[in-house]
């Protein structure tokens, strides 16, 4: 099962986005050429965009957030600058930061 590195953002927001057979997304299979949703984990602080999908909506960076939409990850990428570094599941925009 491949890890996908940690995502952090030009303004600091960092999360994990993981796709596999034991994550929350679709496909729910490893190695996938394209998922259309994915995991998302602990988060630097709380992002009201994903709020709705919080498996523990009381604590934000403690929790996981179970098939979120690719196009919703990118959404949350670009509202922080864009990526800095990490790396993303197939079918998720890579919207890295512009110097």
């Amino acid at each position: 099962m491949r890890k996908f590195k940690q995502v952090i953002c030009a303004d600091g927001f960092s999360m994990s986005v993981q796709a596999s057979e034991t994550h929350y997304c679709s496909p729910r299979e490893t190695g996938a050429e394209k998922y259309t949703a994915v995991e998302i984990g602990y988060p630097s602080h709380g992002e009201p965009l994903l709020a709705y999908l919080a498996e523990e909506p009381e604590r934000p960076c403690m929790t996981v957030y179970p098939y979120v939409p690719a196009q919703l990850v990118a959404l949350v990428i670009a509202k922080h600058g864009g990526m800095v570094s990490g790396d993303l599941p197939p079918g998720v925009a890579p919207l890295m930061a512009v110097d």
